[in-house]
């Protein structure tokens, strides 16, 4: 079932769970998080960043939409961190039904207005809309784009952009990066500033970097109020490392031997994540996926 974000987080928001954004940028990708979801019984947001759109063109976005419409599970298709209108504006005529609008390094005024007008057009349409407050930090040139620093999302700012805009959902920045952590650096989420920043708003928040935090801090973020997590890393990491095994074979080429043990290295982490977010089961939440 295909949904927008607004609709599918209300859910997890009313009943205090997370849906894991997974980042798919290959048809094995999709289909190992489509299988873990559907047997998981769990919603699912399919994130496609604009650098992996480019590269697996529009029409891949048709085969996403597909696989939502034939879905036992809610399924939103989502732009994340789209940076300019333009990118917005293909991605709902590619068929995404949710898009983020990142201008979280501009000053609060040109964040907010960069966000009204693409909260204008999409909810035109029925797109939903989320914005980012705070940067999320990076560790490597392998990982999305973030700052060397990352600047914690002010609670103050928060009312003030959350009323200003209009935006579905809110992604804070409380400590994360995006990509996996060296082992020189360890990941720490300040969860105070969570607490604080869910107390100030009725809106589904959303945690970027989602990869390597500890499980104890992604649990405890989800019961302080985060209804959607960002997983890219972790779910790709798994898929890449079970393809370098192997295909240390030197005759195996076919792809239908090549990538099954792959997406089934992908689909154990798919599985940890859901489970740890307390999104299984919780299709039986939305009422066009009931038995």
């Amino acid at each position: 079932m295909l949904m927008n974000m607004r609709d599918l987080l209300a859910v997890a928001h009313a009943n205090h769970f997370a849906v894991p954004a997974f980042n798919i940028s290959s048809n094995m990708l999709l289909s190992g998080i489509m299988e873990a979801s559907e047997e998981k019984q769990a919603p699912v947001i399919l994130a496609i960043h604009p650098d992996e759109l480019a590269f697996v063109r529009p029409s891949f976005v048709r085969s996403a939409v597909e696989e939502a419409h034939r879905a036992t599970v809610p399924v939103c298709i989502h732009l994340d961190h789209g940076s300019s209108l333009a990118q917005v504006m293909q991605a709902i005529q590619c068929g995404f039904t949710s898009v983020m609008i990142d201008a979280s390094t501009r000053p609060l005024e040109e964040n907010i207005r960069i966000c009204k007008e693409i909260v204008a057009l999409a909810h035109a349409v029925d797109v939903s809309v989320e914005g980012e407050l705070g940067t999320i930090g990076t560790t490597g040139p392998e990982a999305e784009a973030g700052t060397d620093v990352i600047i914690y999302t002010d609670p103050d700012d928060v009312v003030t952009f959350v009323d200003a805009t209009g935006v579905d959902s809110l992604a804070v920045a409380i400590g994360t990066s995006h990509g996996i952590y060296p082992k020189d650096k360890k990941p720490e989420l300040k969860l105070d500033l969570l607490k604080e920043i869910a107390s100030r708003v009725d809106i589904p928040l959303v945690l970027h970097g989602g990869s390597a935090n500890p499980d104890e801090e992604i649990a405890a973020a989800v019961k302080l109020g985060v209804n959607k997590i960002n997983i890219s890393s972790d779910v790709k990491d798994a898929f890449y490392q079970k393809c370098r095994e192997v295909l240390k074979d030197p005759v195996i080429r076919e792809p239908n031997a090549i990538y099954p043990p792959c997406i089934k290295a992908m689909k154990e982490v798919a599985y940890h994540k859901i489970d740890l977010f307390d999104a299984t089961g919780k299709a039986a939440l939305y009422p066009h996926c009931r038995a």
